[in-house]
């Protein structure tokens, strides 16, 4: 089986510790290490080095051959970010070019999962599943009404591997208000989008010759010149010409092949903003449920994470339910529950000029 790791975005919301040139994917946010290193060790030994594909921004090319040096994993660096249907496509037809007739898995470099094991299984089975047709994604279980994520609905038709159930697809939504996101988990019916999809790279290159043809146009000239001198400027003109869009929107909405859910209890988590990283470190909480990896002094502070990068002692005092990270040339401090919006200090800090700091 060979899998397409995708290490693009750049993960604004985990500033100031996400910078441009040392995204999330490339950080060690969970305490296991890098997260790209991470996902890929997590795969074994369903996939093996060689039959993962890593794709991922030019400016990031560096930091992960330093990274996988000594394995055999391959790197493609797309010149431009242009979403995630691309980002698919280009590893679908490298794993065609190295020769993969069955299914591959796409995954994000950067989500955590708590039970691997049961992830493993959950990818073997649909990648059984995916070999006989269609395109079969990963539906994360919810235990709470979440309106951060898109859902997926599922019909009652049912087909099994290995013991795994897996269900067709009534159809993809987007993020939820909370009062929705009540009704879906209250129906059994929805499942958390986590954008893990297992298909055969002929199942992907034809769903997006029929739904994305100017892409597939592209894909199909880069197919022609891959493996030759030709092919990282032929990489760049395509990518010029291309369109940002997502695989979800793209194809995954109105696609012709069967579309299948296996329904995943594996402890997934996107780990999309600091304060979904608090939730997950809350285990290890102090007894006023403080999370901290810094020279930290807490007085009198409740439901605070502290995160520190740099030497300095951070010391706190009557905090309540607030997020604090220390890197030596920037501190943020902010309410732990609006920390989605951190982003918006990077949109602000890009028109103050101030791109040292992006």
């Amino acid at each position: 089986m060979f899998a397409v790791i995708m290490c693009g975005g750049s993960g604004t919301r985990f500033w100031p510790a996400s910078r441009r040139q040392r995204p999330k994917q490339f950080l060690n946010i969970t305490g296991r290490g890098p997260m790209v290193v991470e996902t890929c060790n997590r795969l074994h030994p369903l996939v093996r080095d060689h039959e993962m594909i890593l794709v991922m921004g030019v400016e990031h090319l560096k930091e992960a051959t330093d990274l996988f040096k000594g394995r055999d994993i391959r790197i493609l660096a797309e010149p431009v970010g242009r979403n995630t249907a691309p980002c698919i496509g280009l590893g679908a037809i490298y794993a065609r070019h190295l020769g993969c007739t069955g299914p591959v898995a796409f995954l994000p470099a950067d989500h955590y999962i708590g039970d691997p094991s049961r992830f493993l299984k959950d990818i073997e089975a649909a990648g059984k599943i995916a070999d006989r047709g269609g395109i079969v994604t990963l539906g994360i279980v919810p235990n709470r009404p979440e309106t951060g994520y898109g859902y997926i609905r599922k019909n009652e038709e049912q087909v099994n591997s290995g013991g795994v159930a897996a269900y067709s697809v009534s159809g993809f939504f987007e993020k939820p208000d909370l009062e929705t996101a009540r009704r879906y988990l209250m129906s059994g019916e929805y499942y958390w989008n986590g954008g893990i999809f297992v298909a055969r790279p002929e199942t992907i290159l034809k769903e997006t010759e029929r739904q994305l043809p100017d892409l597939y146009k592209g894909l199909e000239r880069l197919s022609a010149v891959m493996g030759t001198d030709r092919f990282e400027a032929e990489l760049e003109e395509v990518y010029q010409g291309l369109t940002g869009i997502s695989f979800d929107y793209g194809v995954m909405e109105h696609a012709s092949e069967a579309v299948h859910v296996v329904p995943s209890e594996c402890g997934w988590s996107d780990v999309g903003s600091w304060a979904s990283l608090y939730e997950l470190r809350r285990p290890h909480a102090d007894e006023l449920k403080n999370v901290f990896d810094a020279d930290t002094l807490l007085i009198k502070s409740e439901n605070c994470y502290v995160s520190g990068q740099s030497d300095r002692l951070v010391a706190c005092l009557g905090l309540k339910n607030v997020l604090i990270v220390d890197t030596p040339d920037a501190l943020l401090v902010a309410d732990m529950d609006r920390s989605q919006e951190i982003r918006e200090i990077v949109e602000r800090l890009k028109k103050m000029g101030k791109d040292r700091l992006l």
